[in-house]
């Protein structure tokens, strides 16, 4: 005769009486930094030419992005290339010179001045700008709120699912797993670029944060 061990039982029946759901949550904010690419392209027949011009262009531009308010800080290098530049003609290669570009990542706090630091830099030799990006620096904080939301609408489901089998539902889950948190950014990849036009329109529009979970919740029967 083979006798079950009881705590064996138990752990069958909690492993078979089990709701799983999936737990979804949303926080809207907005924006309080922004960063975008600023640069110089120069194209030259001769290499040095071409060094010596774009990084005249681009000190120039980065001087007066400091005199429109950003910090020296906030501008770094975010990818800088020699490319040689050539076309093509029946089959053959003719070099026709090099192409040199110089981006800068542009971070910044104030989002009032973001048209303003674009027009800057484009009067000042700036020809390259794309990648204007939102976020926040409250990401964390944003975040746990949208945590909180995702795992009380978990606990919804179970009860909507628990109700409706009419079961009764421990309230507390015996398993839960944090999801990827999600943030979707307003972006804007590019935009045209017209030396004498001021007053670019920039708008932040909002930040979606999101965060999900998946959480496992033991029933009985009622009464059981």
């Amino acid at each position: 005769m083979y006798i079950q061990n009881p705590g064996s039982l138990t752990a069958m029946s909690q492993q078979n009486n089990l709701i799983k759901v999936r737990g979804e949550g949303e926080v809207t904010v907005q924006p309080d930094t922004a960063s975008v690419n600023l640069g110089v392209v120069t194209d030259s027949k001769e290499l040095i030419e071409a060094q010596q011009q774009n990084s005249m262009n681009a000190n120039k531009v980065i001087d007066s992005l400091i005199r429109s308010g950003v910090n020296r800080n906030q501008i770094q290098t975010f990818d800088y290339r020699i490319e040689p530049v050539y076309d093509y003609d029946q089959g053959s290669q003719i070099f026709r010179g090099y192409k040199i570009t110089h981006i800068l990542q542009v971070k910044i706090e104030d989002l009032t001045i973001i048209g303003k630091v674009v027009d800057t830099a484009v009067q000042n030799g700036a020809n390259y700008a794309a990648n204007v990006q939102f976020t926040t620096r409250y990401k964390e904080s944003y975040y746990q709120q949208a945590l909180s939301i995702a795992l009380n609408n978990a606990s919804s489901k179970a009860k909507t699912i628990s109700n409706t089998l009419r079961v009764s539902l421990n309230p507390t889950p015996i398993r839960v797993i944090e999801g990827v948190d999600i943030v979707q950014p307003y972006e804007i990849q590019q935009f045209a670029l017209a030396k004498g036009i001021s007053n670019t329109p920039i708008q932040p529009g909002e930040l979606i944060i999101k965060a999900n979970v998946s959480a496992d919740y033991n029933y009985h029967p009622m009464g059981g």
